[in-house]
């Protein structure tokens, strides 16, 4: 196991304690394969991704981001968000609310432009 992969696991289970989610494959495959758009995802990867056996390609680390309501930048290297990365308000802005803009970002062009359309038109909408 390298120091990146062992890194990596001790973010994770750390932010899934500061979320509230139990540090186990099992619950985390349930809450992630109910988000993430691909193939799903086995315990088995997961338990490797907690055990810092594996670490986990870029699309999967923004879906656990989302999990955990933690810039996907600072779950996978630590520190703060790079430069240019910042989001205006993001602290400012409950739990829910981020983890929803980080699934949103995690969904397909496509989906997303569905999004956008919905909310545009949710927007204009006379109560």
């Amino acid at each position: 196991m390298d120091k990146e992969k062992a890194d990596f696991a001790r973010r994770l289970r750390a932010a899934l304690h500061d979320a509230g989610i139990e540090a186990s494959a099992a619950v985390l495959e349930k809450r992630f394969n109910s988000r993430y758009d691909g193939a799903p995802v086995t315990a088995q990867a997961i338990s490797g991704w907690l055990s810092g056996r594996y670490l986990p390609k870029q699309d999967k680390i923004r879906v656990l981001a989302a999990i955990v309501g933690m810039d996907p930048h600072v779950l996978q290297y630590g520190g703060k968000a790079r430069v240019g990365e910042g989001r205006p308000a993001w602290e400012a802005m409950t739990a829910p609310d981020r983890a929803m803009l980080d699934a949103f970002l995690a969904l397909p062009l496509a989906q997303r432009k569905l999004v956008r359309e919905l909310v545009a038109a949710l927007g204009q909408a006379k109560p």
